[in-house]
């Protein structure tokens, strides 16, 4: 979908690696690896993104790195774009029906910006009916992928509710931190 809103493939890849990782830097060349594009495609688009403030650089010796400016303006919203574009998202997304009957799914904001969970928190949050195994298939190939764990929780609609209208310690923790929605309306998701 990215590559309908956006004109360069380049770009895209290039936010498609580093936005998730926006506490690292990269040299040049591990960029151009990573995205698998030419040298100078590749240094066109990040100074087009160190032009915008997206992007931060810096010099050293005679080695250029960048690194994501998390504090950007559209840096969240970019990165749940690609959330939803690539990887677990991505694949929630594309298997919807498959899933079964989901009213909604989230993903931690937290989680997409490389937060290695602890047993409090919570990736991937669903509310509905879904088809475990093949959730449960989704989440072990994003695990594998990313190398880590991915903390997720399932309940069923009519728990989600009754648990909001008690003032859940759990849900409200999930409702109160930042999230990228794949299914369902956000607003629906937290009104009470």
């Amino acid at each position: 979908m990215l590559d309908k809103l956006f004109i360069s493939e380049v770009r895209i890849n290039i936010l498609k690696h580093m936005l998730p990782r926006a506490h690292e830097q990269y040299h040049v060349r591990a960029i151009v690896r990573a995205v698998g594009a030419e040298i100078n495609a590749v240094r066109r688009e990040l100074k087009r993104l160190e032009k915008i403030g997206l992007l931060a650089k810096r010099q050293s010796s005679n080695r250029l790195y960048y690194r994501v400016n998390p504090d950007h303006v559209y840096y969240s919203e970019l990165l749940s774009m690609v959330s939803k574009d690539d990887g677990l998202g991505a694949d929630i997304i594309e298997n919807a029906k498959q899933l079964g009957d989901i009213k909604y799914a989230m993903l931690a904001l937290p989680f997409l910006r490389g937060r290695k969970a602890t047993v409090l928190d919570v990736d991937l949050f669903v509310v509905g009916k879904p088809e475990m195994s093949f959730l449960k298939t989704l989440v072990v190939k994003a695990e594998s992928d990313l190398g880590r764990e991915i903390n997720y929780s399932v309940m069923t609609l009519e728990e989600f509710n009754h648990r909001k209208r008690i003032n859940d310690q759990f849900v409200n923790r999930i409702l109160s931190q930042g999230r990228t929605m794949l299914i369902g309306d956000e607003e629906n998701f937290s009104s009470f």
